[in-house]
């Protein structure tokens, strides 16, 4: 699946509903504490919710209500999803697509609690009539009796299937009084959906510019967790064979144990059901590293040799997806790869990163404060934020915004006085503001005669 938006509300500085296009490579670009890391954090949030989580301090100061909203909208998702065993559906079979056509996933979290947990949504077009509306959430049973209570002939559906069941009621309404709604999938056929759904999503993989130096560091641990996931995906129906063999053999013993009480309590036996509750994770059970000389750990030997792999794993990324197109989907989320880089090596990083964006298995979304890298990127990548009130805005796409943009990373200089004896080059305003407090803090103290300004 791939990521067309994003939306949050009541996260940190974004107090009103904010929506955020993303694209193959987007590039967040502003000033300080504009907002340009939450954007990244809140989807790490939504995907993960591990390197980076929820907490009741990330909830707008201003907000009206306590619920922390993030959303994503997903287009290029399955035709076909199984949510009854070997019986396809699909999600606007189910009636689960937006207005527009797509999957929207909406996260809530109430911060009332230190660490909120998650409430997830099926925004759609959904029916809304009455029997008609909570169909995806009744049990086989329930719906059976759904149907007989509309006197729906059994002819009209399997009664073995759930989405069978769904599609004769639906079927059968004249006005099905469709509109959107937030769908909680919290049980019955609803999970099952978003159970399913999970695996589609694409990976999310953040690397942050600023963090502790620890012997597992995330900048080099995250991209082979990765590997060790693509490893597993390219081995699906190997798992997956296996996975069953055990299931099936599992619940053989399940029913012989059944079978054996029904002799002395058929009532209670009739009651009970074989079922798996949770899959294996075997993305846990598999370690990878890369050691450095002398067992050193890769995180002592510097920011700048920690980025430099880092530079070079997205380079063979993107040599391999450019010849296996296998159809998962991963999102990188770099903020400042500029850190601790040298120019030339940020100039191969954004190429990387560029031929990542064309393999259409990756996007690719970054921060960056820098002019010369920020030139490198296509003009359609670039998203402007700044500080509107309490709130957060984001802008593309027109030449004031990429005026907005130069002026902001110092892009258009002032004209230089004719007068002018040297030159002092800076990267931004904020180095400006440092050398002429400093040259002012010298001149108060008697060290020099004059100041940039006087």
């Amino acid at each position: 699946m791939k990521l067309e938006k994003v939306k949050i509300k009541n996260f940190r500085g974004y107090k009103d509903d904010t929506e955020i296009p993303i694209s193959n490579l987007t590039s967040f670009i502003g000033k300080n504490d504009a907002g340009k890391s939450t954007i990244l954090e809140a989807l790490e949030i939504f995907f993960n919710n591990s390197l980076v989580n929820c907490e009741k301090e990330d909830l707008n100061i201003n907000a009206a209500d306590k619920n922390i909203e993030i959303s994503c909208t997903f287009s290029d998702f399955p035709d076909e999803i199984i949510i009854d065993a070997a019986n396809p559906t699909s999600l606007e079979a189910e009636k689960l697509l937006n207005s527009g056509g797509k999957l929207e996933i909406k996260k809530v979290f109430t911060a009332t609690a230190a660490k909120p947990k998650e409430k997830v949504f099926i925004v759609c077009n959904h029916p809304s009539a009455e029997n008609a509306g909570d169909l995806l959430a009744l049990k086989r049973t329930e719906l059976k009796k759904r149907a007989e209570s509309l006197e729906i002939g059994k002819d009209n559906y399997n009664a073995s299937i759930n989405s069978s069941i769904r599609k004769a009621i639906w079927e059968s309404f004249q006005d099905l009084e469709i509109q959107e709604t937030e769908l909680l999938v919290d049980k019955e056929d609803t999970k099952k959906v978003y159970d399913t759904l999970k695996n589609y999503l694409p990976i999310y993989a953040l690397f942050q510019s600023d963090r502790q130096s620890k012997d597992d560091d995330k900048e080099v641990t995250d991209p082979m967790k990765i590997a060790v996931r693509q490893a597993l995906s390219e081995l699906d129906d190997e798992i997956e064979h296996i996975k069953e063999q055990v299931r099936n053999k599992a619940i053989n013993t399940a029913k012989r144990t059944l079978k054996k009480l029904k002799e002395m309590s058929p009532d209670l036996a009739d009651e009970l059901n074989p079922e798996f509750k949770t899959e294996p994770k075997f993305d846990s059970q598999f370690k990878l590293t890369i050691k450095s000389e002398d067992d050193i750990p890769i995180n002592k030997r510097g920011s700048g040799v920690r980025r430099l792999i880092l530079l070079n794993f997205f380079r063979a990324e993107a040599e391999r997806l450019r010849e296996q197109n296998d159809g998962s989907q991963i999102i990188f989320a770099f903020e400042e790869p500029e850190t601790s880089q040298h120019p030339d090596h940020q100039e191969m990083l954004i190429q990387a990163f560029m031929d990542l964006s064309n393999t259409g298995n990756s996007q690719i979304i970054l921060t960056t404060h820098t002019p010369v890298l920020a030139g490198l990127l296509p003009l359609d990548s670039l998203r402007f934020i700044e500080k509107d009130g309490n709130n957060r805005k984001i802008e593309l796409g027109t030449d004031e915004v990429f005026e907005k943009i130069a002026v902001t990373l110092g892009v258009l200089p002032n004209p230089v006085d004719k007068n002018a004896s040297a030159m002092l080059l800076l990267e931004g305003k904020s180095d400006v503001s440092f050398v002429k407090h400093t040259a002012l803090e010298l001149k108060t103290a008697g060290h020099i005669d004059h100041t940039f300004d006087h």
